[in-house]
């Protein structure tokens, strides 16, 4: 039932994608799609490594709102930076520490570091996250603490 479902949603989405229906191109769809769930089904039986979806939905898109604002910001300081005729930067590597105890979470919280413009996840280790800033400021760092928190409550309780 898992892979029917799998393979419905990414022939739909390859369909939505290309946008032409031609029997051809369609059977290339159906031929593709059929590739991919063998193959991700063969590799489900070879390491059974699967990423459980532990997230409370109202708080990951109040996360999600948070984020875009964020991203909005980091875009138009960016951009001044750019514009500016001395284009003064302060680059920065530093390291963030984060609290997410799933591997999703902490990826999330990576991405959304990548995310934001200026900044982006060079290496997560273990206990925090290797960043690098274009143009650091102490604010900086009380902004990724917010992350993390956000990320943080999107977990859940259930999160291991």
């Amino acid at each position: 039932m898992r892979l029917a479902g799998t393979a419905l949603l990414l022939f739909a989405l390859w369909l939505l994608m290309s946008g032409i229906y031609k029997p051809m191109i369609v059977g290339f769809g159906v031929i593709s799609v059929a590739i991919v769930v063998l193959v991700v089904r063969r590799m489900d039986g070879v390491d059974d490594d699967k990423v459980e979806l532990r997230l409370r939905p109202v708080a990951f898109v109040r996360y999600i709102l948070w984020l875009l604002v964020e991203i909005g910001k980091s875009n138009w300081a960016v951009t001044r930076i750019i514009l500016s005729p001395t284009m003064a930067t302060r680059q920065h590597l530093f390291r963030v520490p984060y609290t997410q105890k799933s591997d999703l979470g902490q990826v999330i919280f990576a991405n959304s570091i990548t995310l934001t413009p200026g900044t982006i996840s060079v290496e997560v280790e273990p206990g925090h996250i290797l960043v690098h800033a274009v143009n650091f400021s102490a604010g900086d760092l009380d902004v990724l603490a917010e992350m993390d928190a956000g990320v943080r409550e999107t977990e859940g309780k259930a999160a291991i």
